[in-house]
């Protein structure tokens, strides 16, 4: 028998594409982000009815059946076995909008105020996201994901999956598996059914996956979107000056507008480099100058 969850849907208008308000999809996700945080094993929450009805019926219906040029099949034993992993870029125009609008601003607004974990970006290239399908006889092994995108040098930090198969029986294997940071107990199996979305974070120790071989009748598919999420470091600030907008006149521009980028360029040196307040204080001495200059 499957456990069941709660019910929560993210809120999208289908009425023009795809849109989310993002100050009210972050408002659910700290709503539920107590519940994400106490988690056991680790991090993580499972949520049924995750996307509108129409919209899951539609990306269920627009998962490529036919092969792909960018089809990734792993057939590597434990490490992925009958897997087929399916690059959304390659999908057609209905299926790539879904996957933008899963990248959109909303969505990690949604997932900033569920995980607590600030200025999260997506992946625009995907990778290892996007379809995933599992055939009869497949698996993936217990494992805790890569931890570097190395195209993009950003730290993975979340893994979002959502479930397409209409009807599952469990006697066909494949649930999800969490399991505890020393690998000694599965503390929780989550099945993989319509519309069901599991959230965690990602760390060395997030064991997670579906070893069994599926079971399913011929022709039945264990099918997923899977999308990551990332955060950038502030080491950044250590490797690159930060210097806001500089401006440049052009040689053949009057006194007037030369004088202009002049002063925007000290002006952004002066807020770069100089003390927060001491960087007010000058302001208000500019802008008491300029209001006395144009009254004289």
């Amino acid at each position: 028998m499957s456990n069941s969850y709660q019910q929560v849907q993210l809120p999208v208008d289908l009425s023009d594409g795809l849109s989310m308000d993002g100050k009210e999809a972050k408002a659910l996700g700290e709503m539920l982000s107590e519940d994400y945080k106490k988690a056991d094993p680790f991090e993580h929450i499972v949520v049924d009815g995750f996307l509108p009805e129409k919209l899951i019926t539609l990306v269920s219906h627009h998962f490529p059946s036919e092969k792909l040029r960018s089809d990734i099949v792993f057939d590597i034993g434990y490490a992925g076995h009958h897997k087929r992993q399916i690059l959304p870029l390659d999908c057609n125009a209905s299926a790539r909008e879904f996957f933008a609008f899963m990248n959109s601003a909303p969505v990690l607004q949604f997932l900033e105020g569920l995980t607590g974990i600030d200025a999260l970006l997506p992946d625009p290239y995907f990778m290892g996201g996007g379809f995933h399908e599992i055939s009869r006889g497949g698996k993936l092994g217990v494992h805790a994901d890569f931890r570097i995108n190395e195209q993009l040098h950003l730290q993975r930090r979340i893994n979002l999956l959502i479930y397409l198969n209409e009807s599952w029986d469990d006697e066909w294997r494949g649930q999800l598996e969490l399991w505890d940071k020393s690998m000694t107990e599965c503390r929780a199996k989550v099945s993989p059914l319509w519309n069901r979305c599991v959230v965690f974070s990602t760390d060395a120790h997030t064991w997670h996956g579906h070893p069994d071989e599926l079971l399913t009748p011929e022709g039945v598919k264990r099918r997923s979107v899977a999308l990551y999420y990332y955060t950038s470091s502030k080491s950044i600030y250590g490797e690159v000056p930060n210097l806001g907008t500089m401006y440049q006149a052009r040689p053949t521009d009057d006194a007037s507008t030369k004088a202009s980028a002049r002063s925007l360029v000290l002006d952004q040196y002066l807020r770069d480099y100089l003390p927060t307040a001491a960087y007010r204080g000058v302001s208000r001495i500019k802008r008491v100058w300029r209001r006395a200059t144009s009254k004289g």
